[in-house]
Order: structure tokens, then sequence, then C-alpha cells
């Protein structure tokens, strides 16, 4: 699936993510450095065993992804949420959280991180659930259904 957004390309699937675009976005976020040569294929194997990802594109950068770990029946995590910082800003990441709970739209949803990024979590309409230096973000989509008249 393709989808445009603000002039960008979102692709879903988690077959086919260049380790090194990967790698880049995760040097940018500070999360990884000096990567062995021998460790580099770990950016693609990520993939591999997540339920979704998308990746969004500028011609052919790729600017930002997401990963998600899920049963794809209850619950679900959001893993590796990243945006280059030359593109922060521009609502992408909250899309990319949009696009996620699409897929599990009454599941519960989870993404553990720090404290810096409670305020972005909190406007894709996720709970703090614990106010330490790192904790976990939540998102009750049967609450959701229960207002829709699901539950």
């Amino acid at each position: 699936m393709y989808q445009y957004f603000n002039g960008l390309v979102i692709r879903e699937g988690t077959e086919g993510v260049p380790a090194p675009y990967v790698e880049a976005l995760f040097e940018d976020a500070g999360w990884a450095r000096n990567t062995p040569t021998w460790q580099k294929e770990k950016f693609s194997l990520i993939f591999m065993n997540s339920a979704w990802a998308f990746t969004v594109w500028d011609n052919e950068k790729m600017i930002g992804m997401v990963r998600v770990i899920s049963d794809k029946i209850m619950a679900a995590n959001i893993m590796d949420l990243v945006v280059l910082s030359e593109y922060r800003g521009r609502g992408i990441g909250k899309k990319l959280v949009q696009l996620c709970i699409e897929k599990l739209p009454h599941g519960d949803w989870f993404a553990h991180t720090s404290a810096n990024n409670f305020k972005f979590y909190e406007t894709c309409g996720f709970e703090v659930k614990n106010l330490t230096k790192n904790g976990t973000c939540a998102y009750y989509g049967y609450i959701q259904a229960r207002k829709e008249g699901h539950r």
C-alpha cells in the first residue's frame, strides 16, 4: 500500500526495507553509532517478525519509519518510531501512529519511550502510565470501541 502525505510517500510493509536507511535513521536519533559490519543486517532483520511497518519516503530517501509487534487481535506495541530530525514537526510521526492504530483500532496499544516523548504520544490519544524517566504510553482501543457501541 502506498499513500501520500504532504508531498511524501508512505509505504506499508515489512519486506524489503533497506538496512542502510534504517541505520541512518537510528544514527540520526542517537540509537546507533559505529555499528560493526557483522551487525548491520539487524537493521533489516528487525522487520521479519514485525506485524506491521510503515516507511516514509521523500523521493528516494527514507525519512521516517515505524514498526509494530502485535498478536494482531488484542494488543500491539509500537517499536522504533523515528523521523529524521530535519523532517520533525511536520506531523509525520503522528500520521505513522494513526496508521498503526487503524490496523487494530479496538486493540490495546503500547509505546515504551523516554519522558521527552510523553507529550507527543498524548497528542496521539495515548495515556502516560509511568511518569518516571522512561515509561509506557497506552492507547486502550476497547474504550474507543465502547464509545462507538461495539462492546
